[in-house]
């Protein structure tokens, strides 16, 4: 194995185990394990990146890790990352499923989890200023990305934020051109085809890639698509879709990593292996894809103005997610103790490895429950 493949091998497996929060936060500790510690990219091009992933269907923050080991060392990279970041939650995922599906409940975690969400908010603030401070390049961008925030809490769906920030600003360079070209490249989109649910793995394959190909959003859609797939059609009761929803928030890395103790309650290892292959597969393929269109996107004057309004917008919706996260979680004195601590650590001590501020949230959460 080379050296740039036991790089991507040893950054993604520690943070497929330590990786909490959701999308935001494993974006905030892959920007500063790749831009800030190791220096693989500039942050324009990180930036970049989450735009570019931020427009197609799956989980954004695994298909930026498939990207950076792409970008890395690259097909045998865009491998590495993306399983070395997906089988750490897949494999604990796999062990909660086996003990609530044995013992019919899940090991008590709410005091860890409690000191852990505060910590993860400061996180994600931490690795947000840089990449606001890149991705606010002109007063149109200023005012695109006002809007994308604003629309993004109010609750406008992600994609339409995204795909809207875009469009505004390739209109707007292209009036300033002067010109309308005569014919715009299109992204076709695949028909997809309807599956008759049943249990069998073939079928549990067939509904979770179906998932994987077509899903935008985070993982609170990925659970609307799973109550229509499976609990509407008797495969799933809701309180197992509940339970599910609760393993993906409490493990680290992938959110879609639930579908990994889903499928273990429908058939098995062999339904949580088919399930977890066909969740994930997509991500892979449409990285593959998307990799020339980044580098052609940021060379063309006009998709460079669009891919900048999607940077800028991309960084928008993680705000968005952030002030809602600290709604729901910074809630009594001692979860802002943990906040304030957690930020006063990564923004007074930048080099201070994102792993140790979840682990200290942890323990003070606990800690601070036993008061």
């Amino acid at each position: 194995m080379n050296i740039e493949l036991k790089e991507l091998t040893k950054l993604f497996l520690k943070l497929g185990f330590i990786a909490f929060g959701g999308p935001a936060a494993h974006i905030a500790m892959m920007q500063d394990e790749v831009v800030v510690k190791r220096k693989w990219m500039s942050e324009q091009h990180f930036l970049d990146l989450i735009g570019a992933t931020n427009l197609i269907p799956g989980p954004n923050s695994t298909e930026l890790a498939i990207h950076i080991g792409y970008d890395r060392a690259g097909w045998r990279g865009l491998l590495v990352a993306g399983l070395c970041f997906i089988l750490p939650a897949v494999f604990i995922t796999g062990c909660f499923a086996w003990l609530y599906k044995t013992y019919g409940q899940l090991p008590q975690l709410q005091p860890y989890l409690y000191g852990i969400k505060p910590a993860i908010i400061a996180i994600i603030l931490a690795a947000v200023f840089p990449l606001a401070k890149k991705s606010l390049k002109s007063v149109t961008l200023y005012v695109i990305g006002s809007l994308a925030l604003g629309l993004a809490i109010v609750g406008v769906g992600e994609i339409y934020v995204l795909f809207g920030a875009g469009f505004v600003a390739l209109l707007l360079a292209l009036l300033r051109q002067k010109h309308i070209p005569t014919r715009l490249q299109s992204i076709a989109i695949v028909p997809l085809w309807q599956v008759a649910l049943t249990a069998s793995n073939t079928k549990l394959f067939f509904i979770f890639l179906k998932i994987g190909a077509i899903l935008y959003g985070s993982g609170y859609v990925l659970f609307a698509f799973l109550d229509t797939e499976l609990v509407l059609t008797g495969l799933l009761t809701r309180q197992q879709l509940i339970d599910a929803i609760a393993v993906g928030q409490f493990t680290p890395g992938p959110v879609f990593s639930s579908v990994t103790f889903i499928g273990y309650q429908l058939n098995g290892w062999s339904g949580a292996a088919v399930a977890t292959i066909g969740i994930f597969l997509p991500s892979f393929v449409f990285v593959a894809l998307l990799k020339p269109i980044v580098k052609y996107m940021r060379n063309s004057p006009l998709m460079a103005a669009f891919l900048d309004a999607v940077n800028v917008a991309s960084v928008a919706v993680i705000v968005a997610v952030c002030l809602e996260m600290g709604k729901d979680t910074i809630t009594d004195w001692r979860t802002i103790v943990i906040a304030l601590v957690s930020i006063a650590i990564t923004f007074g001590f930048r080099k201070v490895n994102s792993a140790l501020v979840v682990i200290g949230g942890a323990l003070l959460g606990y800690l601070l429950t036993l008061l």
